[in-house]
C-alpha cells in the first residue's frame, strides 16, 4: 500500500495536545488506510516543557515560537489547542499560510472572530474541522443513523446536560477557563458548547432560545501553575471570575422541536456527565457519555408487555467506526472518539474533500453561544 504522509504542527500540548498526540499516531493502527501522519514538530513557550513534550509524545522537532511553526515549509496541518483566545489569531495565519487547520472547539471567542475564520480558509481554500470529538463515538454516530432512517419518526424533544463538579472547591484557582478574555465563556463555551453541537447534529438548526447564566463563586485565589485541567493556587491573593459556572436555556428548533440544555461545573458527583435524550413520535434514545458505548433506545411499535428501553452495546461492526477496533462487547473509551475524528480529518485532507463538523459548523455553534449570553443579559427569547 503506498501511502501518503501528511505532516503535522501541533500548537499546543496539554491536555488536548496530549489527546490529539495520541490519536495521530494510533489512528493508522486501528483503520486500514494510505494516511501516515507524520509528528513533525510542535510549539509552546516554554522551551523545557515543549521540549519535554515532544519526546514523550513522539514529536521530531519543537518551536518556541507557534508563528516559526507556521512558516515552516515542512508542515501541511495546523492542530490549534490552545486557550480560546489565541484561536482566531492562530487560525488566521495558518489559512493564509495555505496550512490546512483542525481547532479545539469553541472556534473563537466571538461571532465576528469565528466569521472572519471562516472566511479565511474558504478563501485559502483551506480543508478545516473542529474537534467536536462526541459526534465520533460509535453510540453517537447509530443514533445519527436511526433518526435519519426515521426509526423515531417525527421529533418533538431533545434534553441535553454535560454536568462537572471539578471547581465546586471555593479555593479552586483562577485558572484561564473562569477568565473571560482567555475563554470567553465558562460552563456555556466549555463543556455546553459541545452539547449544542450535538443538538445541531442530531436534531437541527437552532431558531430561538431563552437562558438564565449563573457565577456561583465570585472571586478565586489566582492560579500560580495550571496545566490541563489541574492547578495551583496562590492563595495569598485572589481575582474576580468573570465567567458564567452554570448556563441553563430552553430552545425552539427550525423544525419545531423542543430543547432544553444545562452545563454546570457545580453538579458534585459528576465527573464528566455529558448526556442527551431524544424524543419521537415512534420512539427514543439516551445516550451518556459516561457509558459511551451504550446506546438506549424505546421503539414505540414493540409488542405491549415488551416495551421499554433496551440497551445496545454499540461495539459491533454493525456500528460506525467500531468495527476498527475490537470483537463485539470489548468496549473503547474516551480516547477513540479523537482517533475516529483525526481518521476523518487526515482522510479529508488526502482526499482533498471537507469534513465535518468544520468551520461553519463552529460558527453556528458561536452564534448560539452568543445567543445565550445575550438572552441572558436581557432576560428575553432571542432569535438566531
Amino acid at each position: 500500500m503506498s501511502q501518503k504522509e501528511i505532516r503535522i504542527g501541533m500548537i499546543g500540548y496539554q491536555f488536548m495536545g496530549k489527546m490529539h498526540s495520541h490519536a495521530y499516531r494510533d489512528f493508522p493502527f486501528y483503520f486500514d488506510t494510505e494516511v501516515k501522519p507524520v509528528l513533525q514538530a510542535i510549539a509552546g513557550r516554554n522551551e523545557a516543557a515543549v521540549k519535554a513534550a515532544a519526546e514523550k509524545m513522539g514529536w521530531a522537532s519543537y518551536e518556541t515560537d507557534w508563528r516559526r511553526l507556521i512558516e515552516r515549509d515542512d508542515i501541511d496541518v495546523i492542530d490549534i489547542s490552545t486557550p480560546n483566545h489565541t484561536h482566531a489569531e492562530i487560525a488566521l495565519a495558518a489559512a493564509e499560510a495555505g496550512k490546512h487547520i483542525i481547532i479545539e472547539k469553541p472556534l473563537s471567542l466571538t461571532v465576528e472572530e469565528a466569521e472572519r475564520m471562516l472566511e479565511a480558509v474558504k478563501k485559502n481554500k483551506v480543508i478545516h474541522m473542529i474537534c467536536h470529538n462526541y459526534r465520533f463515538s460509535p453510540a453517537v454516530q447509530y443514533a445519527k443513523k436511526l433518526i435519519d432512517e426515521g426509526r423515531l419518526g417525527k421529533l418533538y424533544h431533545i434534553r441535553a446536560n454535560y454536568l462537572q463538579d471539578y471547581i465546586v472547591d471555593p479555593d479552586f484557582p483562577l485558572v484561564w477557563r473562569l477568565q473571560k478574555d482567555v475563554s470567553g465563556s465558562g460552563s456555556l463555551g466549555d463543556i455546553g458548547a459541545h452539547s449544542i453541537d450535538l443538538a445541531r447534529f442530531l436534531v437541527g438548526e437552532f431558531k430561538e432560545l431563552v437562558s438564565i447564566m449563573e457565577t456561583f463563586i465570585k472571586e478565586r485565589p489566582i492560579a500560580s501553575l495550571q496545566g490541563g485541567l489541574s492547578a495551583t493556587a496562590d492563595t495569598s491573593q485572589k481575582g474576580e471570575v468573570t465567567v458564567d459556572d452554570a448556563a441553563l436555556f430552553l430552545a425552539r428548533f427550525d423544525n419545531g422541536v423542543l430543547g432544553t440544555f444545562e452545563a454546570t461545573r457545580f453538579a458534585q458527583g459528576n465527573r464528566n456527565k455529558n448526556k442527551f435524550e431524544i424524543n419521537g413520535e415512534k420512539g427514543s434514545i439516551r445516550w451518556d457519555m459516561e457509558n459511551m458505548n451504550n446506546l438506549e433506545v424505546y421503539l414505540a411499535d414493540d409488542e405491549p408487555g415488551l416495551q421499554g428501553f433496551r440497551l445496545i452495546n454499540c461495539t459491533e461492526e454493525h456500528h460506525p467506526y467500531a468495527g476498527a477496533y475490537w470483537p463485539a462487547g470489548h468496549i473503547i473509551g474516551y480516547e477513540h472518539t479523537f482517533i475516529n475524528l483525526i481518521h476523518d480529518f487526515l482522510e479529508a485532507v488526502a482526499a482533498g474533500t471537507q469534513p465535518k463538523p468544520d468551520f461553519e459548523d463552529g460558527l453556528k455553534n458561536q452564534k448560539v453561544l452568543a445567543a445565550v449570553e445575550e438572552s441572558a443579559r436581557l432576560k428575553s427569547w432571542v432569535s438566531l
